[in-house]
């Protein structure tokens, strides 16, 4: 049995005091909600706070992208064991928004993954098709190929240590949410990838998350279908009261 993960993508929002007020209502919300695994990944500079603010708690920390050298001259980047060593259990890498704006690229996805591991960060890897491959129906054949790409190239002890997130571009930001059977249809797409690469096994243990505009009165219709295991949430991650009806699902 999979437990759920919910963790939370706060992208460019808070403070590092707003960062410690959020965590002051959320925790007392979530503190008995032991039926799943919860994160939240706050900026680079808030990140102190962050991991301040829940110790004690169930509740990890993760970072939002990082670069898969150690160290160096790559002025304005942060590595695996920066993240690791102020108190990351997570890392989000190959989001839409880094892939869209930043030039994120499946080759790089696999690098970062695999920095990420060295350094005993539990990666968040993402994948998702845009409207227009949806519209056209490509969704398949864009999760196939940003699996064979990003994913693929890992061992099989490496895979196992990883979590993935299907968001669907298309559904980020917009209000738009893929229903529950769209969603497992992609999901079930990628765990048979899964499949195919690692076995049977790694298909079955393996959490695939869904994202994209999940909030509180739709992550039960979500979570009722066996293919989706938690979810990876934007917008309504910022609120706590909000998140924690999404935790408390």
């Amino acid at each position: 049995m999979r437990t759920p993960f919910m963790a939370g993508n706060w992208k460019m929002y808070k403070t590092a005091a707003e960062t410690t007020a959020f965590f002051e209502k959320f925790l007392p919300l979530v503190a008995n909600s032991s039926h799943c695994d919860v994160a939240i990944c706050p900026t680079f500079v808030n990140i102190p706070a962050a991991v301040a603010a829940v110790a004690g708690s169930k509740v990890g920390i993760g970072g939002q992208n990082l670069y898969w050298a150690k160290e160096g001259a790559f002025t304005g980047e942060i590595s695996a064991p920066m993240l690791k060593a102020v108190g990351c259990q997570y890392v989000i890498i190959g989001h839409s928004e880094r892939r869209q704006f930043f030039g994120e690229t499946d080759a790089t996805v696999l690098k970062k993954t695999v920095a990420a591991l060295e350094a005993g960060l539990t990666p968040i890897v993402c994948v998702g098709e845009l409207l227009a491959d949806r519209e056209a129906g490509n969704t398949e054949a864009v999760l196939v190929e940003q699996f064979n790409g990003g994913i693929a190239g890992l061992s099989e002890t490496q895979f196992a240590q990883i979590v993935i997130a299907y968001e669907p571009v298309w559904a980020i930001g917009t209000g738009k949410v893929a229903t529950p059977d769209m969603a497992a249809d992609a999901h079930r797409t990628i765990r048979a990838q899964v499949e195919k690469k690692f076995g049977a096994d790694a298909a079955k243990a393996v959490r695939i998350l869904y994202g994209g505009s999940v909030k509180p009165d739709n992550v039960k219709g979500l979570m009722a279908q066996i293919e989706i295991d938690g979810a990876l949430v934007g917008g309504a991650s910022l609120d706590a009261n909000s998140f924690a009806g999404v935790v408390n699902f």
